[in-house]
């Protein structure tokens, strides 16, 4: 059966796509990065919150942070020995999977690694993440109402039988 003049899918999303323009404007950065600055570390994060790498990369207005498109940055460092921008990146980019970011900088290693071994910051937990203390309700008074009574204890799924009362 010939296909439908009339089954056209529609975009309805006004963004437009970056393209192969920002890729290549993004490969060139990385690569005046690589001129400009000393030292290079790829870094690694867990459940990173935008604001918290705002506020590392004020902090470090100094150095310049990389983080996503691993693999237009895997191409802009060069993915092996034949097409690596300077000598031995493509063993860097060989690290560059998964939620990973790369820091260009001036600083010393130990420098980097004493911040971030300081750096901690304090943000509520997750979907996913282990609870850090355990919260029991007691038996309270017959007159009083428990928090985590009836719908809010359903909808969290902890059991709430009375006993003794």
């Amino acid at each position: 059966m010939p296909k439908s003049k009339r089954d056209k899918k529609v975009s309805l999303t006004k963004t437009t796509k970056k393209g192969l323009e920002s890729k290549q404007n993004l490969i060139e950065e990385v690569r005046k990065c690589v001129d400009i600055y000393q030292n290079l570390f790829i870094f690694s994060v867990a459940n990173m919150r935008n604001n918290k790498l705002k506020d590392v990369r004020t902090a470090w207005k100094h150095s310049r942070f990389f983080f996503g498109k691993n693999k237009v940055m895997m191409v802009a460092l060069g993915k092996g020995r034949t097409d690596e921008y300077k000598d031995n990146l493509h063993k860097v980019s060989k690290h560059l999977k998964g939620e990973v970011g790369v820091l260009f900088t001036n600083k010393t290693k130990d420098e980097v690694q004493e911040y971030f071994r300081q750096f901690k910051e304090v943000d509520y937990a997750r979907a996913g993440n282990p609870a850090k203390m355990e919260c029991e309700a007691g038996r309270g008074s017959p007159g009083t109402v428990h928090p985590l009574h009836g719908a809010s204890a359903q909808a969290v799924r902890t059991p709430n039988s009375p006993q003794e009362g």
